[in-house]
Order: structure tokens, then sequence, then C-alpha cells
């Protein structure tokens, strides 16, 4: 058995726009409120190698990792996986964008299974990362859409 999520919002601002924002990655500590740090290891392309770290949890424990990131643009698609997975046995990621009304959906979906020996078991790491994603998620939208305002009110 392996843990899926899917999640997704939507923000009320131009998708790329939303791209932009939510696709540089030295940017996540401001725009995620999980996130102390990014470190751009490796860059080709599309294709973004990078260390994450989390700010400390309830017990003081940083959790840091290496992932790696592809953006297709044109198509509005991210595929993402964890390179160091640390408790996961695997994690696979992709983001999608679509316009919606007159703003974006952005979608994301998480595949992943927990190594046996990992503290928690797939369910709980998925109720986890809904949560978290949700909460995110929401963030991120107000973030966006903040900066669309910014954006429309610029003269000319």
């Amino acid at each position: 058995m392996a843990g899926h999520t899917e999640n997704s919002i939507l923000i009320d601002a131009d998708i790329d726009l939303v791209w932009t924002i939510t696709n540089n990655l030295e940017g996540w500590p401001d725009l995620f409120t999980e996130y102390a740090s990014v470190e751009i290891l490796e860059h080709h392309d599309q294709t973004f190698r990078f260390r994450l770290t989390m700010h400390p949890d309830a017990n003081g424990k940083i959790w840091s990792w290496v992932s790696e990131r592809t953006l297709d643009p044109d198509k509005h698609r991210v595929h993402a996986h964890r390179v160091e997975p640390g408790p996961f046995e695997f994690m696979n990621i992709e983001w999608t964008y679509e316009p919606e009304s007159t703003g974006t959906r952005m979608h994301w979906v998480q595949d992943f299974h927990m190594r046996p020996d990992a503290p928690v078991d797939d369910e709980w790491m998925t109720n986890n990362i809904n949560n978290n994603t949700r909460r995110e998620m929401g963030v991120i939208r107000e973030k966006v859409e903040r900066a669309a305002r910014a954006v429309s009110t610029l003269p000319g």
C-alpha cells in the first residue's frame, strides 16, 4: 500500500504570475510557512536539485532533505521527487496549473510510501500531508493574490 494525496486551490491571479511565484525556489521560505531555507545544489535547464530545510518541529527537530524538480513551463507542470527520501521509501510529486474562471487552479499530487522502520505509516503521513498542504495552499493563495493586486495597481 502507498500513500496518495491530491489537493487543489483556485488562486485569483494570472497563471504566469502563479507559476513564477510558486516555482521561485529561492522565495519558498517567504512563500511557505514551514520552510526555513532552500539551497540550490545544481541547476541544469529546467531541473533543479536543492536542499530544503524546515523550521524546527514541536520537538525541536529540524528536518532537511534533497529534492529534484523539473519544470515544464509550456505545459505548466512540475515533476519532483525526493533524492534523499529520509523516512520515505519514495516521494513523488506533481504540480499542475490550469486557467480557471479569472484565476488559476493549482493542483498538487503526492505519491509516497513510508519505510517499514519509519516512526509513522502511510495513513498517518497521508493525513499529515493533506492537513499541511491545505494550510500551505491557503497561505500561498493569500500571498499570490496580494502580489496580483499590487501588480494590477501599478501605473501603466
